[in-house]
């Protein structure tokens, strides 16, 4: 099962806005085929792990036992089901390590493959391989994008100066930054920081996929020679005023501003099927998710300098902090809220 995890893992956000799944085929202790789903449309993880097995040992299936971090589809989608590419292979053994909380699954899989006389084993490194498929659950569950935010800030506490591009990550920070932004369906800033910094919100420094680009500019206030209408990648504007594009890449996305606008934006992604978004400022953006509870990770790089003044940094409960590592003169502290792996 760790394994298949590992598999699971390596799909990185191309296969959404399906979960991320590994499967392996084990025969007499032996791993005779392995795979993950690798892109939305394509072959799902058991697919792709039973079609691994060698001509040679395809006689081994209807003995093997199939390793599944996630309760195989019992549904017709882009793909057949699963489970009955289980049943037509006589595999008599599978092991499940989370239930799929989606409700045209939501153990009706394991029902089928039990009535079938299949053993079904289910609960095995069960939180670990829910981490993987965080993003699909908080989809599923709480019926919005997966929230991912990320921030810089000084040994003292501030991320910048409000007049000015302030830098504070370290080259190989950086580096990881356009890692988090490869594996996320959509990247978000503020006004304020699309105004100040112009960023460009996309992956160049890593390998992979860029996000979808999403900025809020609630009284159409940024200028259309920013980086962000250059139409060279998908971008999507929340704004109050009515507004048709005319730039190819360009979405007006009109909403109330007066009423709570974030649960509006996530409710519209969801309706869109964007997964996930990593929010990346400014100060008032993020500290919005923060207060409205809408978050789901953090990521923050601390400098060991001091900036003395400018932009105080979002605040997190100390008690959400998961892990934090040394990167150069950089730390990471990656913040978690209430993760659970319950899908009740």
């Amino acid at each position: 099962m760790q394994r298949a995890i590992e598999l699971a893992d390596r799909a990185g956000g191309y296969n959404a806005p399906n979960p991320r799944v590994g499967a392996v085929v084990v025969y007499q202790d032996k791993i005779i085929g392995e795979g993950y789903h690798e892109r939305c449309g394509e072959g799902h993880a058991e697919v792709n792990a039973i079609a691994a097995v060698q001509p040679e040992n395809r006689g081994f299936l209807s003995k093997a036992t199939i390793y599944v971090t996630l309760e195989p589809c019992f549904h017709y989608g882009k793909t057949p089901p699963c489970v009955e590419l289980i049943l037509k292979h006589n595999i008599p053994r599978v092991v499940i390590a989370c239930k799929d909380p989606f409700e045209k699954v939501a153990g009706q899989s394991i029902q089928k493959l039990q009535a079938e006389g299949v053993e079904v084993v289910l609960g095995v490194l069960e939180k670990e391989a829910a981490w993987v498929v965080r993003r699909f659950f908080t989809n599923v569950q709480k019926k919005r994008p997966y929230v991912l935010l990320k921030f810089a800030q000084s040994k003292d506490g501030f991320m910048g100066d409000p007049t000015k591009e302030v830098a504070i990550s370290n080259p190989l920070s950086k580096r990881l930054v356009h890692q988090w932004r490869s594996e996320e369906t959509a990247i978000m800033v503020g006004t304020n920081t699309a105004l100040i910094d112009n960023p460009q919100l996309n992956n160049r420094l890593y390998f992979g996929r860029t996000p979808l680009r999403l900025v809020l500019d609630r009284a159409l206030r940024l200028p259309e020679d920013l980086y962000l209408f250059d139409n060279s990648i998908e971008t999507w504007v929340f704004t109050a005023e009515k507004k048709e594009s005319s730039i190819d890449k360009i979405r007006y996305v009109s909403l109330d501003f007066d009423a709570d606008v974030l649960p509006s934006i996530l409710a519209y992604l969801h309706e869109q099927k964007i997964q996930s978004i990593l929010v990346e400022g400014g100060r008032q953006l993020l500290q919005g998710f923060i207060d409205a509870n809408l978050w789901d990770e953090a990521k923050v790089l601390s400098s060991n300098e001091n900036l003395k003044q400018g932009v105080v940094a979002p605040e997190i409960s100390s008690e959400y902090l998961k892990s934090e590592e040394p990167l150069l003169n950089n730390r990471v502290k990656t913040y978690v809220n209430t993760f659970t792996v319950n899908q009740s």
